[in-house]
């Protein structure tokens, strides 16, 4: 799967560092989804606030995709990722400096992690440029294998908050945030062949291709799905099965990890034999 060529062909610092920056990115994204259950706690949250709770970073990282989108064919992804990744650097620390006091401040928290959730509009094309057609697939799927990051949150958030208070966790995630931002900085480059930005009438012109419809939907239902699940398992297996905290947490990262590692895999195979039929079979 990983042949000489393919290591020949790209920029394998590059392809790290989108792979750090989209894995810690989305830790952070979810991050409400492990804390739920402390968080619920706090300020005696219903089933419908917390499902509110952890569906407001996924919403906001849907949407500000389009803007990182934009920016990344405009500014180029470097800078796109640099920019967002302080953006969330900044309101993690405000979070836990000032402290988060009320179900509108955790509502406001998440709507600022959904700019990690944008790191996907950036980290792919950021690694995909550098490579040609027959090994763009697997160079996405190993950045794209950063959603992995959704299991590091599951397995360490409920654990930590249990120990520092989940507050302090907010705080803490912005440590391994701040090694990938530097690791970002230094060892990202840009591909040679940026394409040129496009009008915005080119850009809505791909919404009369049928195909990217079918496309947007079945990306919403699986992608979307798997990140809803995997923000909200650790409440559900919490509410629903009476587990505690950190074992919910174990077994939100082992529904995840298989999802997140199988990527590079089912990107050679659109390599090998397309992706329509790779879609097909899935």
């Amino acid at each position: 799967m990983l042949s000489r060529s393919f290591f020949k062909a790209g920029h394998a610092p590059t392809l790290f560092s989108a792979f750090l920056y989209f894995d810690l990115s989305f830790m952070v994204w979810v991050l409400l989804g492990p804390l739920g259950v402390a968080i619920a706690k706090t300020f005696h949250l219903d089933p419908a606030q917390k499902g509110l709770m952890v569906a407001i970073p996924v919403l906001s990282g849907a949407l500000l995709r389009l803007v990182a989108g934009l920016l990344v064919d405009h500014i180029g992804p470097k800078k796109t990722g640099i920019l967002g990744q302080l953006i969330v650097l900044t309101g993690l620390l405000v979070a836990w400096r000032l402290g988060v006091h009320s179900y509108a401040q955790v509502l406001a928290l998440g709507a600022a992690l959904g700019v990690a959730g944008a790191s996907f509009a950036v980290a792919l094309p950021l690694a995909s440029r550098w490579y040609p057609p027959e090994h763009q697939g697997l160079a996405l799927g190993i950045a794209g294998a950063g959603n992995s990051g959704t299991a590091l949150a599951a397995l360490f958030a409920p654990t930590l908050a249990q120990h520092f208070g989940w507050n302090n966790v907010i705080g803490l995630a912005a440590l391994p945030l701040s090694v990938a931002f530097v690791v970002y900085v230094f060892f990202a480059k840009e591909a040679p062949n940026r394409p040129a930005p496009k009008s915005l009438a080119d850009y809505l012109s791909v919404l009369k291709t049928g195909d990217a419809w079918w496309l947007m939907l079945l990306y919403g239902v699986t992608f979307g799905g798997f990140v809803g699940l995997s923000s909200s398992l650790t409440i559900y297996f919490n509410s629903e099965y009476g587990l505690p905290a950190v074992t919910a947490g174990f077994f939100t990262a082992a529904c995840v990890f298989a999802g997140s590692f199988i990527r590079p895999v089912g990107g050679a195979i659109a390599d090998r034999f397309g992706g329509v039929r790779a879609l097909s079979v899935v």
